[in-house]
């Protein structure tokens, strides 16, 4: 990345995120350009990395050697005319959710459209991003979405755009079903006569202790979870309820329900 241009058209968190994240890889302010209409964003861009930020596109986007979307879906219209005459030459990444890949062909005139659905957890360089490529995309090109979403996380290759409906419903919304989780554990935490901060620390900790032990093991998590359930113990009265509440069935349901709507949202946004 040692010479690549990269344009971005929004300067949101997530921009913000990638941009810090390749900066401390050691790429150059100077290699950066936002478009972002908001004023105060745009000076907080400036002030935070040193880069340049356009409230509106112009010629200068001609350099950029890759474009990366990172507006609202719902603005993605206004955002992509205004900047449609300086784009066609580049490389596409984007960040947006449900943003079909042929619309934004038709936006840009470039067939080389890569799509990632990224997650919160990428704020702090601990997300996963689904990424798809269109035909035109070479493998070098997909090396360099690779390593220009590498502060945020991992990334996971998709053989079919739809996949990412599926991987929307599952890890771009995944991080609220687990928030939800914890609101519920510390709300027991309190039933329980623990305060509410010490219900945050406990269940925040053993959820993230929880994820680093799946991760770092071979086994399943049913083993890990069998692990720790004795029979008549504290664990397996907690499952037991469960289970008699479908919460697993409930889980599976509101995943697909997410699923449901990312495909919908996707015919919307057309």
């Amino acid at each position: 990345m040692s010479a690549e241009q990269i344009a971005f058209i929004g300067g949101g968190n997530m921009a913000s995120a990638i941009i810090g994240g390749l900066l401390r890889a050691g790429m150059k302010p100077a290699q950066f350009t936002i478009v972002e209409p908001h004023a105060p964003q745009r000076e907080k861009l400036v002030g935070e990395f040193g880069v340049a930020a356009l409230a509106a596109g112009d010629a200068s986007l001609t350099r950029a050697h890759v474009v990366v979307w990172a507006v609202k879906p719902q603005l993605f219209g206004a955002a992509s005319e205004p900047v449609k005459a300086w784009v066609g030459g580049a490389l596409h990444l984007s960040v947006m959710a449900g943003i079909r890949s042929e619309a934004l062909v038709a936006a840009t005139g470039s067939e080389r459209v890569v799509r990632a659905m990224p997650n919160t957890p990428a704020l702090i360089g601990q997300g996963i991003a689904g990424l798809f490529a269109r035909p035109a995309v070479s493998a070098d090109e997909r090396a360099i979405v690779e390593r220009l979403l590498a502060p945020t996380g991992q990334t996971l290759w998709v053989a079919r755009e739809d996949d990412l409906d599926a991987v929307t419903a599952l890890s771009g919304s995944g991080p609220a079903y687990f928030f939800f989780f914890v609101e519920a554990m510390m709300a027991a935490a309190v039933d329980m006569g623990l305060t509410a901060a010490q219900g945050r620390r406990l269940a925040l900790a053993t959820c993230a202790g929880a994820a680093g032990l799946g991760l770092a093991s071979d086994e399943s998590p049913t083993t890990l979870r069998e692990r720790v359930t004795s029979k008549g113990g504290t664990t397996h009265a907690a499952i037991v309820s469960l289970q008699g509440d479908a919460v697993d069935v409930a889980i599976r349901r509101a995943v697909l329900a997410a699923h449901k709507r990312a495909a919908e949202l996707g015919r919307e946004f057309g």
